[in-house]
């Protein structure tokens, strides 16, 4: 069993990209700095009342995950999964910003074409048209514009998904993470469960953590049963190093090991759309538990501290991770959503009224935490007062 101290990074991966952060800190940040999207203050129609978001993101390493799940059980279903959390990693940061008009999609899709065949492609192409057809249906319009599909498997072992999202709005709709107030609290959509709009139930793994999710829970018996599934530059003793294998039963919730790592990421659009027709202008701030997990939020507003001290109850999925990866607690805060993966940031008198309409979509809601006023002039941090102990972060 590896060191479990930074063993995120230890597989080759950073949760908070300090690297990127560096390399764009002198960037334009756009027309609202702390927004969690960057947001262009022009509109393509000249429109001085309009602004402009173009936002990328993909479905990451769970797209090996779905090739692995594929080969063992023939299931190719698991691809049109994998398209979900390209698009919803893309809508779901826009939600953050309030952006709920017409949202045009270009997808990506680079694979190496030894294992990655027609009838794959063909299915992750479909999937984003039926998808944008399910999201327009819950009151989200989202169209498909075309994609580009690379052969590069001098690049890519198996296949990347990944999706670009355009859209407009009026910039005095924008939620600006950079109100998020002292005295504010935080409500907490779940990450699990089955939504009303969901077909099966979900894990709650959404789509960070899965080079870790994949090499701390799968067996080690995929090491040399699927090379082009990981880093050949890692050291073996980190490579599918779990004790599980994809099809082994989950009893508590009646998904396989495969299937509730590969749960597409939940859209809390719906929820979303009905809580700013009523609150937007109550609303300071809104995050997507994406890269980071639980600590994302240091990111945004200003010299706030963070204290999540009611967090839901771990769904089963990370405490298999945890148990088979042995990574610590702390560390596991800081990579997975760990039950729930959307947070709004307002006065507690509308947080009831939030909790109540996530709960019209069978969403689980609560306030899971507070803020105050941060101990370090001008910087942001963390208390998560855990079942599992309380972890501080900066």
């Amino acid at each position: 069993m590896p060191d479990n101290n930074n063993l995120y990074s230890k597989l080759g991966v950073s949760s908070k990209k300090e690297d990127v952060h560096k390399a764009i800190e002198k960037l334009d940040k756009g027309l609202f700095p702390g927004a969690f999207c960057k947001i262009m203050p022009f509109d393509i129609y000249g429109r001085p009342e309009f602004c402009s978001i173009f936002h990328a993101d993909g479905a990451g390493t769970k797209s090996s995950l779905a090739y692995m799940y594929y080969r063992e059980t023939g299931d190719i279903s698991l691809f049109k999964g994998i398209v979900r959390d390209a698009m919803v990693m893309n809508i779901d940061d826009l939600l953050c910003v309030g952006a709920t008009g017409n949202i045009y999609f270009s997808n990506n899709l680079g694979r190496n074409r030894k294992f990655i065949k027609g009838d794959i492609v063909a299915t992750i192409i479909q999937e984003y048209y039926a998808y944008s057809e399910r999201l327009t249906s819950l009151g989200l319009p989202v169209t498909i514009c075309g994609g580009e599909t690379a052969d590069i498997g001098d690049l890519v072992k198996t296949l990347v998904v990944d999706a670009s999202a355009f859209t407009i709005m009026k910039k005095e709709n924008v939620i600006d993470a950079s109100n998020i107030r002292t005295d504010d609290v935080i409500v907490g959509l779940a990450s699990f469960g089955k939504a009303s709009y969901e077909n099966e139930y979900n894990s709650g793994i959404g789509s960070n953590g899965l080079t870790l999710a994949r090499h701390g829970t799968l067996s080690h018996e995929y090491n040399k049963k699927y090379p082009e599934c990981y880093d050949q530059n890692l050291d073996e003793k980190f490579v599918f190093y779990g004790k599980h294998k994809l099809t082994d039963i989950i009893d508590e919730i009646n998904l396989s090991i495969g299937k509730a790592l590969l749960s597409p990421t939940r859209t809390y659009a719906p929820v979303i759309i009905e809580i700013l027709k009523n609150y937007r202008k109550d609303i300071h701030g809104i995050i997507h538990n994406t890269g980071g997990g639980q600590t994302k939020i240091l990111n945004f507003g200003n010299g706030i501290k963070y204290i999540k001290n009611n967090l839901f109850m771990i769904p089963k999925i990370f405490e298999i991770i945890q148990k088979s990866s042995e990574i610590n607690w702390k560390e596991m805060y800081s990579v997975f959503n760990m039950g729930h993966r959307m947070e709004l940031l307002c006065n507690e008198s509308i947080a009831q009224e939030i909790i109540q309409i996530a709960k019209k979509f069978n969403i689980d809601s609560r306030i899971i935490g507070h803020c105050e006023t941060s101990p370090i002039k001008g910087k942001n941090v963390l208390e998560i007062k855990s079942e599992f102990g309380t972890f501080n972060y900066d």
